[in-house]
């Protein structure tokens, strides 16, 4: 036996659901044929940490070499390369920072904050195919 929503639902359920429905489609459609707004919002608002980022990575377990420097760029709440593999990550409003990094077959991962034009934190990964750890600090260039 089957039953349509219509003899199951109550009139002004279905007048709720319609109201609600159109809502969600407008908003919908908004989000499809305007999304250049909601970017352009967020290019608009630098984040306070936006800038090039000097990260010096001291290894402290794993046989690695003991210091590395890599530059980042923070832009909003994304953090990429400024040069020197593949750099992925987010930070919040807060400078609570988390990323990944790539380079060739080696990659690390680390996470921590930033405060001001500084920051420091901890970072673990397999390099050169030694698996190390240690810790990270940055400054804003």
């Amino acid at each position: 036996m089957t039953h349509s929503v219509r003899s199951i639902a109550h009139p002004a359920d279905s007048t709720a659901t319609r109201a609600l429905r159109k809502v969600a489609i407008v908003a919908a459609f908004a989000a499809i044929t305007m999304p250049g707004a909601a970017d352009a919002k967020m290019v608009l608002r630098p984040g306070v940490f936006d800038g090039t980022w000097n990260v010096i990575f001291a290894t402290q377990a794993g046989n690695c070499s003991s210091t590395n420097s890599v530059p980042f760029t923070v832009t909003g709440t994304r953090v990429s390369s400024a040069g020197g593999g593949k750099v992925t990550g987010g930070i919040s409003r807060a400078g609570v920072v988390s990323v990944s990094i790539q380079v060739g077959a080696s990659h690390a991962s680390g996470s921590g904050r930033l405060v001001g034009n500084s920051g420091s934190g901890r970072w673990k990964g397999i390099i050169t195919g030694d698996r190390c750890s240690g810790t990270w600090q940055a400054t804003r260039t």
